[in-house]
């Protein structure tokens, strides 16, 4: 098959024939083909039609897909137009935490000075400093929050500097795109010719072949040019699994910096800074007991104190222990919904291991979501007291068998593997941590 439209039109014939005319003059010609790479087809529709077709005709599209292409291929409808209002809505979101995030807000410690320091020189000196900057650490720690100072500091002193900020899971999906529409000459233009290159969670593109490529070439170009590289990761190069060699030489060419939770006093600093800034007084006692709770999340405390500001210009309640016990009740391991935490699970096996979410769950089979499939059912396994039958309806359904296979697998291969054994430990730790 030499192209897209050739796929997609031989897709069509075969509705065609098993709709009938006039229901595929209705429903199935105006639809169009997005992308495709190689599990998965995306189609564009409207909002009306996409929720009538995925309802009437969902099950027809994916036997033709699977007819033609010879296996199961997961397919998706999309509004452009509501994916453009996303897309707008996400910039504006990320403009403004950029703006919100800098390094008069970030609130300093002994757990993160060293990458506090460090990201500063970056931005006084772009490209002189350290190149590549990597800070790692777990989630929540504040690893955003100073690429998004440095982002800020870089733009108060060079307006015109052009500066990019992604996630490495959109690099991945820019490739995919990129390949699928034959735009990579658009993606070269402008991310080879960046003065700075910002990329949260770049462990995200470990597995991924063509992306890895991508990125290695966009790395030498910049750095041979002298332009600026800051990544984040939540953990080492080393210790990224499936990460192309040359680009764990690369990263770790420059500056590799550290972010650890924050010890007491800066979690009580953190704390009073955010109340400051929403114009809430908090007294010392409530200060101390949420930065007690709260160990090893920024976020978290963040949430708390957003929660009580809340509650004081919701409800009018007062600040005392009593409220911030309510304020930080939800966001405690202890009182997270179970559906929350298979869900947290998922999420964060996917983001270590270089995987999608829809991946995990769904019915691809190749070597790197089955290995991630394994492990998050493992980590439900072990982090939940759902049955063998109850993990089943989070993973697609699969049968008791798969269920078994995948805890059994999992079990023996940590006794014998140390990095594999590390990898689990390491996410249940960022799990109970959010």
């Amino acid at each position: 098959m030499e192209s897209l439209n050739e796929m997609w039109q031989l897709v069509r014939e075969r509705l065609k024939e098993s709709c009938g005319e006039v229901i595929y003059d209705i429903w199935i010609k105006p639809l169009e083909i997005i992308s495709f790479d190689g599990a998965k087809a995306e189609l564009a529709s409207s909002e009306f039609m996409k929720k009538i077709i995925e309802q009437k005709f969902g099950t027809a599209i994916r036997e033709a897909f699977r007819v033609v292409m010879g296996f199961d291929v997961e397919v998706e409808l999309i509004d452009p137009n509501a994916a453009v209002q996303t897309k707008e809505l996400a910039e504006k979101e990320a403009s403004v935490s950029i703006e919100k995030n800098t390094f008069e807000t970030f609130v300093v410690g002994p757990s993160n000075r060293f990458a506090h320091a460090a990201a500063q020189a970056v931005a006084a000196t772009p490209g002189a400093a350290y190149n590549p900057l990597f800070i790692y650490g777990n989630a929540g720690l504040g690893k955003t929050h100073l690429l998004c100072a440095i982002s800020s500091e870089i733009k108060s002193k060079n307006p015109n500097a052009d500066i990019i900020f992604t996630r490495g899971e959109d690099f991945v999906n820019l490739i995919v795109d990129g390949i699928n529409k034959k735009t990579m000459d658009k993606i070269h233009e402008k991310y080879r010719n960046c003065d700075v290159l910002l990329v949260d969670d770049i462990q995200f593109i470990a597995g991924k072949e063509s992306t890895q490529e991508e990125f290695f070439h966009t790395f030498n170009a910049l750095t041979q040019d002298g332009k600026q590289i800051v990544l984040t990761s939540d953990r080492k190069p080393k210790d990224i699994e499936i990460l192309d060699e040359r680009l764990r030489s690369r990263f770790e060419m420059g500056l590799i910096a550290d972010i650890q939770p924050p010890d007491i006093e800066t979690r009580m600093a953190i704390i009073r800074r955010k109340a400051d800034m929403l114009g809430l007084e908090l007294p010392p006692d409530v200060v101390q007991f949420v930065a007690e709770k709260i160990k090893s999340n920024i976020r978290q405390l963040e949430g708390a104190v957003k929660k009580m500001n809340a509650l004081v210009n919701i409800d009018g309640s007062s600040v005392n222990m009593a409220m911030s016990q309510t304020a930080i009740k939800d966001i405690m391991n202890d009182s997270r919904p179970v559906s929350a935490t298979v869900n947290s699970i998922i999420s964060e096996t996917a983001r270590t291991l270089g995987v999608s979410q829809s991946d995990i769950i769904s019915k691809k089979k190749d070597a790197a979501t089955a290995k991630a499939r394994q492990v998050a059912i493992y980590i439900v396994r072990e982090m939940t007291d759902l049955t063998q039958k109850e993990i089943s309806a989070y993973f697609g359904g699969r049968d008791r068998t798969t269920i078994l296979y995948s805890i059994d697998s999992v079990s023996e291969n940590i006794k014998k593997d140390s990095a594999l054994k590390k990898t689990v430990d390491n996410i249940i730790k960022n799990v109970q941590e959010q």
